[in-house]
């Protein structure tokens, strides 16, 4: 489990046939067969060397991610699990990445930036204003809700701590929604349809 606060802007050396390596200072800290979140998708630590880790990367992965327009020299963000002993300073991230969304705008005042960000109608139930949404792997707040978009407002410590400062129009990013909303959502569609439930409604 992650919390959506990114510990390191790491450098892709090299992406290619699934393989991807990284240069961080968690190089030093992590072994292979642990799990870092890369841009917010889980991954597995398949070795590390001279500042470099790397990950193996399945079609799944590749398929459901940005991981698989990474280039050499591009940003990303990177998070080691949460120890259980620590604060939960962002909210729960799960590292799977539930779909791939675009920038659609940005907007720059005083050091600090609005993005809106795309999301299919399925993504769209499960977002609410103030409500917590992982993009890239961080963990931000959902300012404003529209239909097929959302913004989101980013602080100046954020932007020089992720790779967001980069963003622009038309880029990719990774969206993970609340994990607790996606198990309200299933439960309450289960339920709609019955007639208890309408029972229920009627007498409220």
């Amino acid at each position: 489990m992650f919390t959506g606060l990114i510990e390191d802007r790491g450098i892709v050396v090299s992406s290619s046939g699934g393989r991807l390596e990284v240069r961080t200072f968690m190089a030093e800290d992590v072994s292979t067969g642990e799990s870092v979140a890369v841009d917010g998708a889980c991954l597995t630590v398949t070795g590390r060397t001279d500042g470099r880790i790397s990950f193996l990367c399945s079609r799944e992965t590749l398929s459901r991610t940005v991981i698989a327009g990474y280039i050499p020299g591009m940003s990303v963000n990177l998070e080691r699990p949460l120890k259980v002993s620590e604060r939960l300073h962002g909210h729960i991230v799960t590292g799977h990445v539930d779909e791939v969304a675009s920038i659609l705008r940005i907007r720059r005042e005083g050091g600090f930036m609005t993005a809106w960000i795309s999301c299919s109608r399925e993504g769209a139930e499960l977002l609410v204003p103030k409500g917590s949404v992982a993009v890239n792997g961080i963990s931000l707040t959902v300012v404003s809700l529209e239909t097929g978009r959302f913004s989101v407002a980013l602080i100046p410590e954020t932007l020089s701590g992720t790779n967001a400062g980069g963003w622009k129009p038309g880029a990719g990013v990774n969206l993970e929604f609340d994990i607790v909303g996606k198990y309200v959502l299933k439960r309450v569609k289960k339920v709609e349809g019955s007639a208890g439930f309408r029972k229920y409604l009627e007498e409220l």
